[in-house]
């Protein structure tokens, strides 16, 4: 079993036209096909010279000696705490000390850094994102909370940019890391009202994901209902892969009618949703490649359920294929998605 490199602190933590409906609808649709489709070479991922990996590279060409010393790193680079640092995830976490709006880095490099989040982040998510990084710092603005490391050297064929803060994990790898989804782990979360947020998640941006799980969930009949819930949800960090014959809890997608299998197709679109195109394409190309969603397991868990009938907490899990949806206290989500499950990025095996 691959255990990535993973930790769940408190989050006291460690150490920004179309009718949308109309848009949603046809997305969903284009996933659906696009997910059961014979598997195709990948040709949608992230490039060297995608908008964010270039800055990347622009980003790391204006930096000193010196300020390469504290956020540069080689690309296997190994931290005491933390093993191979670049595939190191967190709920609450700095890579690195220098926040992105600092005196450390030049307004130039700020700007950079930037244009780097915005290249990695849908469009329709920005305003989100940012609205959800004030609301987890104490309204601090995006980049006075969050920090960033480089590995290995833009422009060349191995290298990435991690971003961290509360609630929050992203890459640019330019697609060098090889059969990994996003660059590797992710994280994404938001406590809009509270670390202990009350039942229906009020201003939380990333509820209605878990929303549209539950429609699945009430279009089930009793015993595909039965056999999807589980009474005890494991521990968050648990998203290493199983394999194709791992121990799956929750039914078999394979068991549900296609009416289901496409409603659960537009929650995937609902998923991948906050992220650039590209990362979205190669989350589904990776999940085509292992089988499709019909070699996944829907799992809804009891434990942690605000209101009676309605599963705050969830999770789609697949042989390489884990995106785990924790709804309570507040919204904690954990992506791992490679095309292989043997894939492994991380040095400690937790």
């Amino acid at each position: 079993m691959d255990q990535r490199n993973v930790v769940c602190p408190d989050c006291s933590g460690e150490d920004f036209a179309l009718d949308r409906r109309h848009f949603l609808r046809a997305a969903g649709a284009a996933a659906g096909a696009a997910l059961f489709a014979t598997p195709r070479l990948l040709d949608a991922a992230p490039s060297p010279s995608s908008a964010a990996e270039s800055a990347v590279k622009a980003l790391y060409e204006t930096l000193t000696d010196d300020q390469k010393k504290v956020v540069c790193f080689d690309w296997n680079h190994q931290d005491k705490a933390r093993g191979l640092l670049r595939t190191h995830i967190s709920n609450n976490w700095h890579i690195t000390k220098p926040m992105i709006r600092s005196d450390f880095y030049t307004k130039k490099q700020q700007e950079l850094v930037h244009d780097v989040f915005k290249g990695i982040i849908s469009p329709q998510w920005y305003a989100k994102i940012l609205k959800q990084l004030k609301d987890d710092t104490d309204g601090h603005e995006w980049g006075t909370d969050q920090n960033v490391a480089i590995f290995g050297k833009p422009g060349t064929d191995q290298f990435e940019l991690v971003m961290t803060g509360r609630h929050m994990t992203i890459r640019a790898d330019g697609n060098t890391t090889a059969n990994v989804a996003f660059g590797g782990p992710i994280f994404y979360g938001h406590a809009a009202s509270g670390f202990n947020e009350k039942p229906g998640h009020p201003n939380n941006v990333f509820w209605h994901q878990a929303l549209a799980a539950n429609k699945v969930f009430q279009m089930m009949d009793k015993k595909l209902q039965m056999k999807s819930l589980v009474e005890k949800r494991p521990d968050e960090h648990k998203v290493g892969f199983q394999g194709p014959s791992g121990t799956y809890t929750g039914c078999p997608v394979s068991e549900i009618s296609k009416d289901l299998q496409a409603e659960l197709q537009k929650v995937l679109v609902t998923l991948l949703e906050p992220y650039r195109k590209e990362d979205q394409d190669e989350a589904l190309e990776h999940l085509r490649k292992q089988g499709g969603l019909e070699k996944c397991y829907l799992t809804f868990y009891k434990e942690g359920a605000l209101e009676e009938g309605v599963w705050d907490n969830w999770r789609v899990e697949g042989p390489s294929f884990v995106w785990y949806y924790r709804g309570t206290p507040h919204v904690h989500v954990w992506v791992n998605i490679a095309d292989d499950p043997s894939v492994k990025l991380n040095s400690k095996q937790l």
